[in-house]
């Protein structure tokens, strides 16, 4: 994906991304009530739709340039071993036992909310329910190292520390990035320590979304150009925010009404 330079927010611009931050928890909250056995991810993506364009936004991945072709739907369903970029379908059917993360950006008054989260569809295994807690506890270490004059590097040396410290593998292709009235820009965000740099400054504003594999950290892309895979086939998992550098640490502005910090499913 091709990236601009970053911007950094002032106090209407940080309102704004928290307005559609807020949108993009709200959504993730109101589709989490649907997931169960035999939902197909493409009723998961019309209900996301509607429910965007009800409220006056767009859905900014739905005709997202890149691959042999634009982005065809409004979100990402990524099942099991997808890593990322899963495409709805309405032959894909959930399963009890799967993991799915969803991942939204609702585009309000020209500003992208963007966050994910892993569900369980019914019950989970043991070994998926860890996967799942340690990726979360990813996010969780990555936004602690956020403050000025810290560097973008310090979050991939945390979240890879804590990963492959309780047996996980970072995936490294896919990075979190600047966000704003554009939907990538600069910092380039990698989840593990790619030796970025950068210094973090107030007002930039950008992802966290680590994926942790159970196996090794290498994906391929299928032929529709979007859809990323484990290449060994093992389960995956994946939570996202977006942030913003503050006078004295990160703001999470993905959060609905009430919420302290990002929660488990």
């Amino acid at each position: 994906m091709g990236r601009d330079a970053r911007e950094l927010m002032g106090s209407h611009g940080l309102e704004m991304m928290r307005n559609a931050g807020r949108m993009a928890a709200e959504l993730l909250a109101h589709l989490e009530a649907m997931i169960e056995p035999g939902i197909t991810t493409l009723a998961l993506n019309d209900e996301a739709e509607r429910w965007t364009q009800e409220r006056g936004a767009v859905s900014a991945p739905l005709g997202y340039p890149g691959g042999p072709g634009s982005f065809p739907k409004s979100i990402c369903t990524s099942v099991n071993e997808v890593v990322c970029h899963g495409i709805p379908s309405g032959k894909q059917v959930l399963n009890d036992g799967d993991i799915i993360n969803i991942d939204v950006t609702p585009k309000l008054e020209g500003y992208h909310g963007d966050t994910s989260r892993t569900f369980f569809v019914g019950e989970p295994s043991p070994e998926v329910r860890k996967l799942v807690e340690v990726t979360y506890q990813c996010l969780v270490k990555g936004i602690e190292t956020v403050k000025p004059g810290g560097r973008v590097r310090d979050i991939g040396r945390a979240i890879q520390k804590y990963a492959e410290g309780e047996g996980y593998s970072v995936v490294k292709d896919f990075v979190g990035h600047g966000v704003g009235r554009v939907f990538h820009t600069d910092p380039q965000v990698a989840h593990y320590d790619a030796g970025n740099r950068t210094r973090f400054e107030k007002g930039m504003v950008f992802t966290i979304e680590p994926m942790i594999n159970i196996g090794d950290w290498r994906v391929k892309v299928l032929d529709d150009g979007w859809t990323a895979l484990t290449a060994d086939g093992s389960l995956t998992a994946q939570f996202e925010h977006t942030i913003a550098v503050t006078d004295d640490g990160a703001e999470i502005l993905t959060l609905q009404d009430g919420e302290a910090y990002p929660r488990m499913p």
